[in-house]
């Protein structure tokens, strides 16, 4: 593991009495929440006072106002676009002992594996084939998993083709790092690094992670996108587990890191992940904190205001039926055909196999059914990377994104990577959704140049002339 090493800006911008103050003395006053919503439908990121406000709005009606202003907000800024991306898990030994965690050290009934380069390649074959072109790389937090095995690891990703298949973007969840350890990653061409701090509640921090672990510097772990930011990686990824702590609290904490990371760097995060508590073998889970379906959908609703041009993450740990309703409240970025246990891609069944996973997962269908539901529901499927290989990231992302400019990039490329899924992956009754959505697309675009080009391009995808074609 490195030496813990803080990053240049490193202080602990989380003050527990006083997040949980702010939880005590806000009440639900209406005007006062309808001026916060209108703001941030400006576009305007929300202070963490404003967001203490959303969170203790009880009131019925108002809720409903939160709810509306998000799905207007997500409307404004990415449009009807869900990206989607798959988990790939790459190795599960870890150093840490983390009480909710199937892969934690003191589990002995966990299958340890790690994928060697040949078993990655089988791995990123299988999806390929099955239409993905984005990557999140999950690694266990073990001295085995360094920068240069990630940096490997990544590189063979992008190696790896199957006929039209490529990974376009691969994200990485790992440890901290060091600055140079980042570095290290950085020239192999990552998308973004994400890491949970899994609850921004310091004494219930301690108590799941004990004591004598690395990941038991709550600072270090703080800090870690910051020296991440530093080293030159400026698209990082926030997230919390909720159902550790009151997800009120941990609400306050991400808003806290977003506008540190804003404020110290210029640039926030490109993204929030917010899964809930899943059960795992070998966890006795605690339930005083789990998260039911309605708080679930105010987190990620006043999260959408709160922190408006991030991406915002709906995992599969959530089954069908929730993550289709919580779809229209400010989601933008799905995984699908997912499958987490360490080889699962080639090697399970239609059954999880708990001892090779980090958690259960609520949702396993195909990533053609995820593709089928979410155009039928109105949604444009994306696997869209064009942002990252055009520059457009960190500050610059931000820069297109809060005016809301994104959006002229993203309905383009969607559809440019959508046509390229049902000419190369899609079941019939897939590619018959996915055309007439094309279709109703294209309708919306005033007529002109632009919209010749893009006819042109979808067309000499149809014909099996061009691939890999963006904005």
């Amino acid at each position: 593991m490195p030496a813990l090493k803080l990053s240049s800006k490193h202080c602990d911008f989380i003050n527990d009495d006083h997040l949980l103050g702010m939880l005590l003395r806000q009440r639900s006053d209406a005007v006062r929440i309808r001026e916060i919503i209108a703001k941030s439908l400006s576009k305007e990121p929300l202070t963490v006072e404003e967001t203490a406000a959303l969170v203790m709005a009880d009131d019925p009606e108002l809720v409903e106002e939160i709810f509306a202003a998000a799905s207007r907000l997500k409307q404004k800024v990415y449009g009807n676009r869900i990206v989607l991306f798959a988990p790939l898990y790459i190795g599960n030994n870890c150093v840490n002992d983390c009480s909710y965690c199937s892969f934690k050290r003191s589990n002995t009934g966990a299958v340890r594996r790690t994928l060697t380069e040949q078993e990655v390649r089988e791995q990123v074959i299988a999806l390929e084939e099955n239409g993905h072109k984005r990557l999140i790389l999950v690694f266990g937090e073990h001295r085995r998993y360094d920068p240069r095995f990630i940096a490997d690891t990544v590189r063979t990703v992008y190696a790896t083709k199957s006929g039209h298949g490529e990974i376009r973007r691969v994200n990485i969840n790992a440890a901290p790092l060091d600055h140079e350890g980042y570095a290290t990653i950085k020239e192999a061409g990552i998308g973004t690094y994400q890491i949970f701090q899994e609850t921004y509640h310091h004494s219930t921090y301690t108590r799941v992670h004990g004591k004598k672990t690395p990941k038991a510097d709550y600072l270090y772990r703080l800090h870690g996108l910051g020296r991440a930011m530093e080293a030159g990686l400026d698209d990082v990824g926030l997230g919390v587990l909720f159902g550790l702590f009151d997800w009120r609290f941990e609400v306050l904490g991400l808003v806290s890191h977003a506008l540190h990371l804003q404020h110290h760097y210029g640039v926030g995060p490109h993204t929030i992940s917010f899964p809930r508590l899943r059960p795992a073998h070998g966890v006795k889970s605690d339930s005083r904190h789990l998260v039911d379906d309605y708080d679930f959908k105010r987190i990620i609703a006043i999260l959408r205001l709160a922190v408006p041009y991030a991406g915002l993450i709906l995992t599969a740990r959530e089954n069908p039926d929730v993550r289709r309703s919580l779809m229209a409240f400010g989601v933008s970025q799905i995984d699908a055909g997912s499958r987490i246990e360490l080889g699962g891609y080639t090697e399970a069944g239609d059954a999880q196999v708990m001892e090779r996973e980090q958690f259960s997962l609520g949702d396993i269908r195909s990533l053609d059914e995820v593709m089928a539901e979410l155009m039928r529901d109105g949604y444009l499927p994306s696997f869209c990377t064009s942002c990252y290989r055009s520059g457009r990231t960190g500050e610059h992302f931000m820069e297109f994104s809060i005016p809301g400019f994104i959006k002229e990039f993203c309905t383009p490329n969607a559809l440019l990577t959508l046509q390229e899924y049902l000419e190369d992956y899609a079941s019939p009754e897939t590619q018959s959704v996915g055309e007439a959505l094309v279709a109703r697309e294209l309708q919306k675009l005033e007529d002109g140049d632009f919209k010749e080009t893009l006819c042109g391009r979808l067309s000499a995808i149809r014909q099996n002339k061009s691939r890999d074609c963006y904005f």
